[in-house]
């Protein structure tokens, strides 16, 4: 493996979760592990069962996983979501707060889910940028470890049973793409008009949505990073082409909810419901969060997925499909 640099400082931290602050110096003789991410990302929640069963497995034999949380979303700033996160998804190996950025700066890092693999010399000997090459970094952690002089490490590799939005994509099936509600990234919106920044509006969906052609009904304000719900029974609507659906979403105010019902062509979700809906359709937003909507079981097809809010005052941030 070739040497492609050196363990930038870890010093810029805006705060540590699970762990006093670690140091690129007091990290030398350990095996460590680097994963970027931000806990509403579809990619890196897909990618965390074998993050965590890599630290789980080897922690004992010298491995230091370090996640590096930057934030993709203004909730994601907040120290007490992320904790929330961490602690529900049992992220119990040590996090620095990245808001800053700095750390994301100081390795040169463009994407969530990121890790480096660096060896106990303190030099980054490997990456891996997006999901999947699991096989190959658990080959590169066992190899830097034996490396290290580290013996007795079991060869077989980790066994992970994702469920849930942690569950790999159907990546045959998968022909939507992600897609933003706020006006600074969105594409694909179809309601007549469109989208007026910062401005309150009352929006209609046309009659017919092609393939991943997505509408706004009701009274919202688009921003920057989210749509805004103003009044009750707004909705939201996509054609889309995938197993799975899910909607970064949140209540505007802290502690709020917000009450929601999902269609599909028009129609309860029944057996394709996901794990934040039941099979009529029935969820609630309490926290700002990735919800999966849809979960598909059979053949995967095109269908009109429908999102009618009964309350005011959510945040709709993007769509993601797997």
């Amino acid at each position: 493996m070739p040497v492609e640099g050196e363990l930038p400082s870890l010093g810029s931290a805006n705060e540590w979760l699970n762990s006093e602050p670690l140091t690129a110096a007091g990290l030398r003789g350990s095996v460590v592990l680097v994963d970027f991410w931000t806990y509403s990302c579809i990619n890196w929640l897909r990618s965390l069962p074998y993050v965590r069963a890599w630290a789980e497995k080897y922690e004992e034999r010298g491995l230091v996983t370090i996640g590096v949380h930057s934030p993709e979303f203004t909730f994601e700033h907040n120290l007490d979501n992320v904790g929330r996160a961490a602690t529900d998804m049992r992220v119990d190996y040590p996090i620095a707060i990245d808001n800053d950025f700095a750390i994301w700066r100081a390795f040169g890092n463009h994407y969530w889910p990121a890790l480096y693999f660096v060896d106990a010399q303190g030099r980054i000997r490997h990456h891996v940028f997006g999901e999947g090459e699991y096989e190959q970094s658990e080959r590169i952690i066992q190899q830097l470890l034996a490396d290290a002089g580290v013996g007795g490490i079991d060869p077989e590799l980790v066994s992970v049973d994702a469920r849930g939005v942690e569950a790999a994509a159907d990546w045959g099936s998968l022909k939507s793409p992600e897609t933003y509600a706020g006006y600074e990234r969105t594409e694909h919106f179809a309601s007549p008009g469109g989208a007026v920044p910062d401005e309150r509006r009352v929006y209609a969906a046309p009659e017919r949505l092609t393939l991943n052609r997505w509408a706004l009904s009701g009274d919202w304000t688009v921003g920057r990073q989210a749509a805004v719900l103003n009044e009750p029974d707004g909705r939201i609507a996509y054609r889309f082409h995938a197993r799975d659906l899910h909607l970064v979403m949140g209540p505007a105010e802290r502690g709020a909810s917000v009450r929601f019902r999902v269609l599909i062509d028009g129609q309860p979700p029944g057996a394709a419901h996901g794990i934040d809906v039941d099979d009529q359709g029935n969820g609630t937003v309490a926290e700002q969060r990735l919800y999966q909507l849809i979960r598909q079981h059979s053949r995967v097809t095109e269908h009109t997925f429908e999102l009618t809010f009964l309350d005011a005052g959510v945040q709709a941030y993007v769509f993601t499909f797997g």
